[in-house]
């Protein structure tokens, strides 16, 4: 019994990553970070951090009113914040218009819903991520080495000249967020403790 709930679940995995491509080669007009030529590492991360906002449940109360914006706050990256902006004008995730809010050192992160939290953070990565634990932010790093660090709910890794991640499902249950299982499915990693 063991070994046949292994092979369908290996099976539906397989399945839910070829829905995930599809669905970011059709609803971002892009193919999937690791089979896309010409395109630059800020441009891949920038594409998913867009995307992951249509495979991330929020409580009702992260928005003000029912068709308030998804707000997309980006902290010491300002290539990946110029890619977002240009990725995100006139579009919609989840029928919300998407804004983007370039953050400074110690600005409040209130009224967010996704936080990417760039590599020149890295010496304050660990004071930023204990002031978004808890909130209903989904808080993506660029920490290349490891898993992700603690208190991070995605996390870009390069692998072969790719752009892929690790999900950390911990911090984002305390943020009261649920992460699709077809984000899941596409992940490098799941760490789920």
């Amino acid at each position: 019994m063991d070994v046949l709930r292994d092979v369908l679940r290996d099976i539906l995995r397989d399945a839910l990553r070829a829905s995930l491509a599809g669905a970011l080669i059709v609803f971002a007009g892009l193919a999937p970070a690791q089979s896309v030529r010409g395109l630059t590492y800020h441009q891949n991360k920038a594409a998913f951090v867009y995307k992951f906002g249509a495979f991330v449940e929020w409580p009702a109360a992260a928005f003000p009113a029912p068709g308030a914006p998804l707000a997309i706050g980006v902290l010491g990256a300002d290539e990946l914040a110029d890619e977002l902006e240009r990725i995100a004008a006139g579009r919609k995730v989840q029928d919300r218009s998407v804004t983007i809010r370039r953050l400074q050192r110690g600005e409040s992160f209130a009224g967010l819903h996704v936080l990417f939290v760039g590599g020149a953070e890295g010496p304050r990565l660990a004071q930023i991520l204990e002031r978004a634990k808890g909130q209903p932010v989904l808080v993506v790093t660029d920490a290349p080495h490891g898993p992700p660090p603690r208190g991070s709910m995605i996390n870009f890794v390069p692998e072969d000249d790719r752009v892929r991640f690790d999900v950390a499902l911990a911090p984002a249950e305390e943020g009261r967020l649920k992460i699709s299982a077809r984000l899941l499915a596409v992940a490098r990693k799941v760490i789920s403790s």
